[in-house]
């Protein structure tokens, strides 16, 4: 058993789970109340801890995926689920290195180009289909395919050429420049394995029933009600960071969807449910004071929740409005109060567990409504309306933000308060709460002021993917919500890209947070986390994979109550 403190252990204490800076990327092996600690801090066996085969785990959490298959745009919800059946090449250890998982070793050639993976000779997809070099080939090309809609394993793959099958256990992918966040780029479920086979099928039909490698396989979805799991019997390629070998401990498992925070709170309060996500912050208290619950809560690297402002139009194509808006935000009094204290104020383009994160930007944009009138009048917009709003040439001083009709509660409360400070200083928000669809067509076309999003990855390289100029697509898939195009910038992150070197790396990715801090290109909110609450009467071995901190159910077990 490794040290408590390289995980969080979900042990039988209801302590609250401490909120303080962990190392970057480290493992969260936590098991749902499969250990307890003595006085001492060292762990023992819990009573009755020992796995047991057979039973159904219901897992139940907030938002549904639009598509199983997360090549296909790749949201949080797609890769949550996905952790359960697809399987990368490469693992992450709890610091952060690249470890063999489907890939049993990799070379790297000198200019950084070109990688060489050496596959298991063991595996198969679970329709029948061999794992082997020709099925790394078609996933890639599925997933730059523009054709699949890729908008986070594509974009991840942005510098991909080319897969060569060297012979049948070994691919050799070739980049157009040198790429050190690849490897940790792989080892999340978005780019997990797929059966060429299966991909063959068609769009639909992987969004309906993705074929991997991994532990559990799709049996159906029904929408909006669950999605069902069953165990692969013939699994044998669990990843470095698993606690058994061979199947899954559960026969299956019901993955159900409960948006309604009360609801989904009540029914692991009661035992409905085994283990829930996205635990109501407003109960979070309760829940760690509740004997018969185990709460455990972990930030997630990348860029955080986040309200990007549109540059490529008015009114934030203007730097002092810009600068206005973010100071008009009283953030850190608005997630108190209606996250009850439990996220932290994220106040740069960086989550704090995010590798060569820097604080020296946190509190650029402090909350100074001052500040934010004398430079709305510096910019042109002195005079106000009857309603108070600002206006320049008969032009009301207003913007749209582009939010999801299905968007919690807590966020939308959060929304209600920017736009309520906002107000104060004379600028007028209109909060338009659309269907996924509506919101995603006027997302690619570029028709919006502000847009909620984050973008949850293990390497600050995310800075490029939400901000670098190749991702500001106008009328497309893209990451890079606020349309910056800054050459200086793009020129940081490709030097970062080049070199191997932490120092380095550090130094650039430290400029490109200073200079976005200072292009106010985003409303930093708060870091997005994985939230958990179990019950303790049956719930027992889940555990966070490192790379993104997501939900794996594969050391799972429950017993019967």
């Amino acid at each position: 058993m490794k040290p408590p403190s390289r995980r969080l252990n979900l042990s039988p204490s209801p302590s609250p789970t401490p909120r303080r800076a962990a190392a970057p990327l480290a493992a969260l092996a936590l098991t749902l109340l499969a250990t307890a600690c003595t006085a001492s801090g060292a762990p023992t066996a819990a009573l009755g801890a020992r796995p047991a085969p057979g039973g159904t785990l219901t897992y139940a959490t907030d938002r549904e995926p639009t598509c199983l298959d997360p090549h296909v745009a790749g949201d949080m919800p797609q890769a949550y689920v996905a952790q359960q059946y697809l399987e990368s090449l490469v693992a992450l250890d709890e610091r952060g290195k690249a470890e063999p998982w489907l890939a049993t070793s990799w070379d790297i050639a000198k200019d950084g180009r070109t990688y060489t993976f050496h596959l298991r000779r063991d595996v198969r997809f679970t329709d029948g289909t061999r794992f082997d070099a020709a099925a790394v080939k078609a996933n890639f090309e599925h997933m730059v395919d523009p054709d699949t809609q890729s908008g986070t394993a594509g974009g991840y793959l942005a510098p991909y050429r080319k897969t060569e099958v060297v012979d049948a256990f070994t691919a050799r992918v070739h980049l157009d420049r040198p790429y050190s966040p690849f490897l940790n780029m792989l080892a999340q479920a978005f780019l997990g394995m797929e059966s060429p086979k299966a991909l063959k099928r068609g769009k639909e039909a992987n969004c309906a029933a993705p074929v991997g490698t991994g532990p559990f396989i799709v049996k159906e979805w029904n929408r909006q009600s669950d999605v069902v799991l069953v165990r692969n019997p013939r699994y044998n390629s669990p990843p470095p960071y698993a606690r058994h070998t061979g199947p899954a401990h559960v026969a299956k498992v019901v993955w159900r969807f409960i948006p309604e925070p009360a609801t989904r709170f009540a029914a692991v309060q009661s035992g409905q449910v085994d283990v829930i996500d996205a635990l109501p912050p407003e109960d979070q208290a309760s829940a760690e004071r509740d004997s018969r619950l185990k709460v455990v809560t972990r930030d997630r690297p990348g860029n955080p929740t986040n309200l990007a402002l549109n540059t490529s139009r008015a009114p934030f194509d203007d730097l002092r409005v810009r600068k206005a808006f973010l100071h008009s935000a009283d953030v850190a009094n608005g997630l108190k109060s209606v996250f009850f204290g439990q996220y932290r104020r994220a106040g740069g383009p960086l989550s704090y567990v995010t590798p060569h994160y820097t604080d020296a930007h946190e509190n650029a944009w402090p909350y100074d409504p001052k500040k934010s009138n004398a430079l709305l009048d510096q910019a042109g917009w002195g005079h106000r309306d009857g309603d108070g709003y600002r206006t320049k040439r008969g032009e009301r001083l207003s913007a749209d933000v582009l939010l999801k009709s299905d968007i919690s509660p807590n966020q939308l409360a959060l929304m209600e308060q920017i736009q309520a400070t906002a107000k104060d200083v004379g600028f007028q928000l209109r909060l338009l709460r659309l269907d996924a669809a509506t919101v995603n067509t006027r997302y690619l076309a570029g028709k919006y002021d502000l847009r909620d999003g984050y973008w949850n990855t293990n390497t600050p390289d995310v800075l490029h993917t939400v901000f670098g100029s190749e991702y500001a697509v106008k009328n497309g898939i893209h990451s890079n919500a606020a349309y910056v195009k800054d050459p200086a910038l793009d020129r940081l992150f490709r030097e970062a890209q080049a070199t191997t070197d932490a120092d380095k790396q550090r130094e650039l990715y430290g400029e490109a947070q200073k200079s976005l801090s200072a292009g106010a290109y985003q409303l930093t909110l708060y870091p997005q986390t994985t939230r958990l609450a179990a019950h303790r009467a049956s719930a027992r071995g889940a555990s966070l994979e490192p790379a993104l901190s997501l939900p794996y159910l594969y050391d799972a077990w429950v017993n019967a109550r």
